[in-house]
């Protein structure tokens, strides 16, 4: 949330050929009623601002979660913001599982970020070599090898991975 920043205008200036408006960073207000009272004052100059979000940087999760478009804000952004951040996982591990899984409401891709998320590996190999590894004997012969290429595809099917970070499936 500490990036996520919108681009402000109105329909109406807009419709009247007018780009006006500004650059509102998120996390410089408190919630979401102290952002929209910004926005008021922002286009004061309107009676009934139809507020348009024309463009928006850092706020992919977001949009994804359907939290932002060109014509809507919820207001239940800060409030997922705020669980996002007392997760304990940073933003990326949800984009992440989004990316994996696909749209879905906040409510599940936090249940699975929280139930399924394994860490975050350099590439798929060192993450089965680390997932392996504790049901690996000590004392394994030397005369064995073990592919670890065929055997990081077989484990795969059995995890989802995005930008390094893996969730079980």
């Amino acid at each position: 949330m500490d990036s996520c920043s919108i681009y402000v205008g109105t329909y109406q200036k807009y419709n009247n050929r007018s780009l006006y408006g500004k650059w509102l960073n998120l996390a410089d207000y408190s919630d979401y009623d102290e952002l929209i009272e910004a926005m008021k004052e922002l286009h004061k100059d309107e009676f009934a601002s139809e507020f348009m979000f024309q463009d928006y940087e850092y706020c992919d999760l977001f949009e994804k979660l359907g939290l932002i478009s060109e014509c809507h804000l919820s207001e239940d952004i800060y409030e997922i913001a705020k669980q996002i951040n007392d997760s304990g996982y940073d933003l990326e591990v949800f984009e992440a599982y989004v990316d994996c899984i696909g749209k879905m409401d906040f409510n599940n891709l936090y249940d699975g970020v929280i139930n399924y998320y394994m860490g975050k590996y350099s590439d798929d190999e060192t993450f089965a070599q680390y997932i392996l590894e504790e049901d690996i004997p000590e004392t394994l012969p030397n005369y064995i090898h073990i592919d670890w290429e065929s055997t990081t595809r077989n484990l795969m099917y059995d995890y989802y991975s995005s930008g390094g970070y893996y969730f079980k499936s």
